[in-house]
C-alpha cells in the first residue's frame, strides 16, 4: 500500500513568500503541492495568475489541488458559494481556477460551502450553494477534474461539519465529479466517527487531508490514530494524494516522514511514518 503526499503551501511555509513555497516543498523532497485560493482577490490580474502558474511550473511539482476563492479566510470567511450576493464573483472565480488547473494539470478543486448569513433564509443559502456547486462541477468536468465538498471545524456558522452532511449536499447536486474531502483533523475535532465515515463513504472520498489534534500540528503531536485511518483508506482502494494541511510546530515540520518516502510512501496501519499518537515520533 502506498500514499503520495502533497504539501498544503497555504498553511505550511508561511514564513516564505507564497511564490517561493512550491520550490521549498520540492527541496524538502515532495513532488506535489496544494493551495487554498492563492490570491487576495477572487478575480486576480492576468499577471498574478501567470506568476503563480510559472512558480509552480518552475518548481517542477504537481499542483494537486486548488481551492476556489473563499472570501477573507483570516477574518473568518469559509467560502462564498452559498451567498446569493456572491454568485457572479464565485462563477467568475471558477473560470479562472479552471484555467489555472488546465495549465498545470490539476484535477481537484475544493469548494468551501460558506458560513451562514444572518437575515437570509437557510433554504435560500442552500439552494444557492447547490446551484453554484453544479456550475463548478460542470466547469471542472471540462478538464476532467473533480470538485470537493469539505466538512470544516472551528467555524461556528459553517453548516457542513460531518461527512454525512457533505454527502447529503453531494447527492443533492448529483454531479458524478462532486466528491468528499475527508480532512481527518476536521472530522475528529467535530466529533464525527472517523472510522465509520471512512467505511460508509469510501466511494465518495476524492481527497484526504491530515493534521493531528489537539493543535492541528504534525502527525504524532496529538491523539488521532492517523496511521490506522490512512491504512484503512489505502486498503479500501484510496489512491489519491494525502494532503499535509497542518501547522508547523517544530523547526522541521516533516521530521516525522523520512525524506526518501515523501514522494511515495509505503504505509500501513500503525506505520511509524504516520505516528498514531503523541510520543511515537
Amino acid at each position: 500500500m502506498t500514499a503520495t503526499y502533497t504539501v498544503n503551501c497555504s498553511i505550511l511555509y508561511t514564513d516564505l513568500p507564497l511564490l517561493d513555497r512550491p520550490a521549498a516543498a520540492r527541496d524538502a523532497g515532495f513532488t506535489a503541492v496544494e493551495f487554498w485560493w492563492p490570491f487576495e482577490s477572487a478575480i486576480p490580474s492576468d499577471r498574478q495568475v501567470s506568476a503563480f502558474v510559472t512558480a509552480v511550473g518552475d518548481a517542477g511539482v504537481q499542483l494537486s489541488g486548488l481551492n476556489f476563492a473563499a472570501g477573507d479566510m483570516p477574518s473568518g470567511d469559509r467560502g462564498i458559494l452559498s451567498n446569493p450576493g456572491s454568485t457572479l464573483i464565485f462563477r467568475d472565480n471558477v473560470d479562472i481556477a479552471v484555467g489555472i488547473a488546465d495549465a498545470l494539470g490539476t484535477t481537484m478543486f475544493n469548494a468551501l460551502y460558506g458560513n451562514r448569513i444572518d437575515g437570509l433564509p437557510a433554504q435560500l443559502q442552500d439552494d444557492t450553494a447547490i446551484e453554484n456547486l453544479a456550475f463548478a462541477a460542470s466547469a471542472a468536468d471540462r478538464i476532467g477534474a473533480s470538485v470537493l465538498v469539505e466538512p470544516v471545524s472551528g467555524a461556528p456558522r459553517y453548516p457542513i461539519t460531518t461527512a454525512a452532511r457533505a454527502v447529503d449536499v453531494i447527492d443533492r447536486v448529483g454531479a458524478p465529479n462532486l466528491r468528499l474531502l475527508a480532512d481527518l483533523y476536521h472530522l475528529f475535532v467535530n466529533g464525527d466517527d472517523v472510522n465509520a465515515a471512512i467505511t460508509t463513504y469510501s466511494s465518495y472520498i476524492g481527497h484526504i487531508q491530515i493534521a493531528d489534534a489537539p493543535g492541528r500540528g504534525e502527525p504524532g503531536t496529538g491523539q488521532i490514530e492517523l496511521g490506522e485511518h490512512l491504512g484503512r483508506l489505502l486498503a479500501g482502494g484510496y489512491h489519491g494524494y494525502v494532503g499535509l494541511e497542518y501547522k508547523a510546530t517544530r523547526r522541521d515540520p516533516f521530521s516525522w516522514l523520512p525524506r526518501a518516502q515523501r514522494g511515495a510512501d509505503a504505509i500501513g496501519p500503525g506505520s511509524p511514518q504516520v505516528p498514531a499518537k503523541r510520543g511515537s515520533l
